[in-house]
C-alpha cells in the first residue's frame, strides 16, 4: 500500500498534469501581460484610457488563472474522499479557467467587449468547483479508488 501511495492515483497524476499546465499558462500570460501587452495594445491602434482597462482586465485574467492552477495542485494532493468528486471539481476548476480567465484573454486581445458575457460564466463553474470541494470534507474517510 505505500507503493500505491507514493504514486498516487492516476486521477491526482492527470490533475497534477493540469496544475502544472494551468501554472506555466499563468505565469507566461502573466509575463506577457506586464511586458508586452501594452506595447501590443498600442499596436492595434488602441487609445491610453483603453489600453489601462485592457491592461487590468488582463491581470484579473492571469490573477485568478493562476490561484485556480494552485487549487488544481491542491486538488491533486488531497488524501482522502471521493475520486468522483475530485474529478468533478478539477473539471469545474478547469472549465472555469477557460470561461473566466479565456474569455478576458480573449476580449483584451480582440479588443471584443462582448465577450465579457462569457466572463461570469467562468466565475460560476469556479463557485460551483469550490462548492465540490465541501464534499470532500464532509466524509473524509470515505474512498472510493
Amino acid at each position: 500500500m505505500i507503493g500505491t501511495e507514493l504514486i498516487g492515483t492516476e486521477l491526482q497524476r492527470r490533475t497534477l498534469v493540469a496544475a502544472a499546465v494551468c501554472g506555466a499558462l499563468a505565469v507566461l500570460f502573466g509575463a506577457f501581460g506586464a511586458h508586452g501587452l501594452p506595447d501590443f495594445l498600442q499596436s492595434r491602434g488602441l487609445d491610453a484610457e483603453t489600453i489601462i482597462k485592457r491592461s487590468g482586465q488582463f491581470d484579473v485574467a492571469a490573477r485568478y488563472h493562476l490561484v485556480h492552477a494552485v487549487v488544481l495542485l491542491v486538488i491533486a494532493a488531497i488524501p482522502f474522499g471521493s475520486d468522483r468528486i475530485r474529478r468533478v471539481a478539477a473539471w469545474l476548476m478547469l472549465l472555469g479557467i477557460l470561461f473566466f480567465s479565456g474569455s478576458l484573454y480573449l476580449l483584451v486581445a480582440l479588443n471584443t467587449p462582448w465577450l465579457g458575457a462569457v466572463t461570469p460564466i467562468g466565475g460560476l463553474l469556479w463557485i460551483a468547483g469550490w462548492l465540490s470541494l465541501l464534499g470532500l470534507a464532509k466524509r473524509p474517510e470515505a474512498v472510493d479508488r
